[in-house]
């Protein structure tokens, strides 16, 4: 018999300690800080569990959506005609409202979301949901109505499934409006001054994105800039504009390249490459560098605490009575990314960077999932996840089943710890929940709003 020569043999024992060393790694950073493959990469990766959760019961949901894929904001006439020299994507749709592909790829979602709550028992197969059991309500904007409407065909195929919407079309609902509620001169400076301290690093930190995007857009061709409307994008020129009955908004730069920034995402998710960065190919990298001006952008204006409480209340208000409600099994509320930012950071999650995603805090389509879930021992659980797309789902528009199933990320509350099982004690999330809900009136009291009591 033939022998291993002794260096063939070395070679052996080195790959196999490797090995083992790689394995033990990976058990420590899965358990402490991730996967040896994000540690690697930089990137945390999507909870694999997704939203299973073996040996609970699934009882209720209440699912918070941002809307699907919409043609930009800005039509003709805007700031995006002027600030280019190339032709954007020609859209089918009208200014802000739901493409053809943002009501597939929702009906898709609605599907992966029956078929869940079937494998749960929540819902029976072909389900026709009892008065009161299913609630699909979304904000008055086109959007949003559509996207509920993509998302019940979805999840209630064989139900003629009523999407409800309050006030006049294409306005907004108070309830989705995240706009400050209560205004004074102290509280306006207090709030000014906390955005400030806690984005102006990252305003700063946008300077490379910046000068990506011009060079990208070859903005010093443009119509604009050669007639001096438009100037050359600075990141220290940000004022703040926070006005009693409006959404929190600013003027400067960063809003400029915001509308720069969200146009190119969107023609991203509907066109191919490279007609969406006009005749170039870019990297995923470059995509996310894009992407960040809108989530830096978001994150100033909706996500600092004196903003948050004030802006989400009524949204907070209305997902804890739907949690609340008798019989009621599934509640989806549709609304838009400011909603997911103020009622995440009213409810103080931790920082997140979402994986296989351009967008990294609440990309198209994305879902705040809080799941209702009876343990073995009756004990009642909640669980909270970030459900959304990947990009590649997105732009392939391909099918979500359990072998390619949506991204879920979970959410952590800061201060607030999970079980071995990632999910929450009932009674601790509602208390975080009434806290969130009750600082409203504690900053009205604190600021001495009149009629406050």
């Amino acid at each position: 018999m033939k022998t291993l020569p002794k260096t063939l043999i070395a070679i052996v024992i080195s790959l196999a300690a490797a090995f083992l060393l790689l394995s033990c790694l990976d058990a420590f950073y899965e358990s402490e800080s991730g996967t040896i493959e994000e540690i690697l990469t930089g990137e945390e990766q999507p909870d694999e569990k997704g939203l299973l959760h073996p040996g609970y019961t699934l009882q209720q949901t209440v699912i918070l959506s941002r809307h699907n894929i919409r043609s930009p904001l800005s039509g003709k006439g805007s700031v995006l005609d002027s600030i280019t020299p190339y032709e954007w994507f020609q859209w089918t749709s009208e200014p802000g409202e739901l493409s053809v592909r943002g009501g597939v790829l929702e009906t898709e979602m609605g599907q992966y979301f029956r078929k869940w709550f079937e494998r749960e028992g929540l819902f029976p197969e072909d389900c026709q949901p009892e008065d009161g059991e299913v609630r699909i309500y979304a904000n008055a904007k086109q959007r949003t109505i559509a996207t509920a409407r993509f998302f019940a065909a979805g999840l209630l195929p064989n139900a003629n499934a009523e999407v409800e919407y309050h006030g006049e079309f294409n306005s907004m609902d108070p309830v989705f409006n995240p706009q400050l509620h209560f205004m004074t001169d102290e509280y306006r400076q207090d709030a000014d001054n906390e955005i400030h301290a806690l984005f102006d690093k990252k305003i700063a930190g946008l300077s490379d994105n910046f000068e990506f995007l011009q060079e990208l857009i070859n903005m010093k061709q443009s119509e604009g800039y050669l007639d001096g409307s438009i100037t050359d994008f600075s990141t220290e020129d940000t004022s703040l504009i926070l006005e009693e009955d409006a959404e929190p908004g600013m003027a400067g730069s960063l809003k400029t390249a915001c509308s720069v920034s969200d146009a190119l995402v969107l023609q991203y998710y509907e066109a191919k490459e490279p007609e969406a960065s006009f005749g170039r190919t870019l990297t995923t990298e470059q995509w996310e560098q894009i992407a960040e001006i809108k989530d830096v952008y978001e994150d100033v204006l909706f996500t600092a605490p004196l903003v948050a409480s004030n802006a989400a209340n009524p949204l907070l208000r209305e997902i804890e009575a739907e949690l609340n409600e008798e019989g009621r099994k599934v509640s989806f509320l549709c609304g838009h990314d400011s909603n997911l930012a103020s009622v995440l950071a009213a409810l103080e999650a931790e920082d997140y960077r979402l994986p296989h995603a351009i967008e990294k805090k609440t990309p198209i389509g994305c879902k705040l999932v809080i799941g209702r879930w009876k343990s073995s021992d009756g004990k009642n659980y909640v669980s909270l996840d970030l459900v959304y797309q990947t990009a590649e789902q997105l732009r392939g528009v391909t099918l979500l089943d359990d072998e390619n199933p949506p991204a879920a990320v979970p959410v952590y509350l800061k201060g607030l710890k999970t079980n071995r099982d990632g999910l929450y004690e009932e009674e601790a999330f509602e208390k975080r929940l009434k806290e969130a809900i009750d600082r409203y009136q504690e900053l009205q009291e604190s600021y001495a709003v009149p009629d406050a009591a």
